[in-house]
């Protein structure tokens, strides 16, 4: 089987999977991009994440995570499912890709099962497949592979998909009929995400401070949230999507099909009261298998605690 069959033959089969883009792009070194992620770290941008720094040295080279790897299909899942219920008092928000079952648990069997489909096509070959776990410039390979363009908020943006969709990679030791790059940078003057970011943490286009990303403050993060960014918090539980709501190319995206995304019992918006009452046992029974288990029971904990704060010191105190 030659590289174009080889290739056509994965495309379909990941759109069989309930993959929604797929793209190929060589499997080479990115130098460049891993200068400017080690430049990054350097400023402290990078807060807590200290194995992003650990590991610079394989974001350089996609060979460090596929010895021998010659060639990389990207792949996308969408997850957008409903709209989110603004959270009331005693309520708080997480990220819609929060909502159903851990999203790494689903994609890794979807590409587990493409990686076996591969070596079927191709025996000798070598193959693995990763979701954001390893040490991939997962973006810039997306991008080399004609999945769409990096937006201003850091976000890689397709026409049809906007921003919500999961990002999957594909190492292989074959070759693949590559994709044209995408070369267009269709943000243009919009600078919707920069307004919407809470805390500022969108310090420019195309550059996010994580020190003071929600998101970061209340999933990566094992602090304390700083107290001057708190009430920026707002009701956010876990996760913020508001550079993406205020999108453009976000508002008339496709829902998806994929039933393991849809909002689980209680999770659009989640009741702080039940969470509090949690124990560490019960915690992990009911999150051990989403996106919540990634703070740990204390995160969730502490980040409700300030959930609750910043609903109390709303105008007329909207916490019970």
């Amino acid at each position: 089987m030659n590289a174009v069959e080889l290739t056509a033959a994965l495309k379909e089969e990941s759109k069989r999977l309930g993959f929604d883009l797929a793209g190929a792009a060589p499997a080479a070194a990115l130098s460049e991009d891993a200068t400017r992620l080690e430049r990054w770290i350097a400023d402290g941008r990078a807060g807590e994440m200290g194995y992003l720094a650990e590991r610079i040295d394989a974001y350089r080279d996609p060979a460090k995570v596929l010895d021998g790897a010659k060639s990389i299909l990207m792949l996308g899942m969408n997850y957008r499912t409903v709209e989110p219920v603004r959270a009331t008092a005693g309520q708080a928000m997480v990220s819609r890709y929060a909502w159903g079952e851990d999203y790494h648990d689903v994609v890794r069997r979807r590409l587990g099962e493409l990686a076996e489909f591969h070596r079927r096509l191709a025996p000798d070959a070598r193959v693995r497949g990763v979701v954001d776990t390893a040490p991939l410039l997962e973006r810039q390979f997306a991008r080399l592979a004609g999945l769409g363009w990096i937006g201003k908020n850091t976000m890689l943006i397709d026409r049809r998909l906007g921003s919500w969709f999961f990002l999957a990679a594909l190492l292989t030791t074959e070759e693949l009929e590559y994709d044209e790059p995408t070369r267009a940078d269709h943000c243009g003057s919009c600078r919707a995400c920069l307004d919407a970011c809470p805390t500022g943490a969108l310090t420019g286009p195309y550059q996010l401070d994580a020190r003071k990303c929600v998101s970061y403050l209340t999933i990566e993060s094992r602090e304390p949230v700083p107290e001057e960014l708190r009430a920026a918090v707002g009701d956010r539980l876990f996760g913020c999507d508001a550079c993406q709501e205020a999108c453009p190319w976000n508002r008339r995206t496709p829902a998806t099909s994929e039933r393991a995304f849809q909002p689980g019992p209680g999770m659009n918006p989640v009741e702080l009261a039940e969470l509090r009452s949690l124990d560490e046992e019960e915690f992990r029974r009911r999150f051990r298998h989403t996106p919540l288990w990634r703070a740990k029971h204390e995160g969730i904990r502490r980040n409700a605690a300030v959930v609750l704060e910043n609903q109390k010191a709303a105008p007329g105190g909207r916490a019970p």
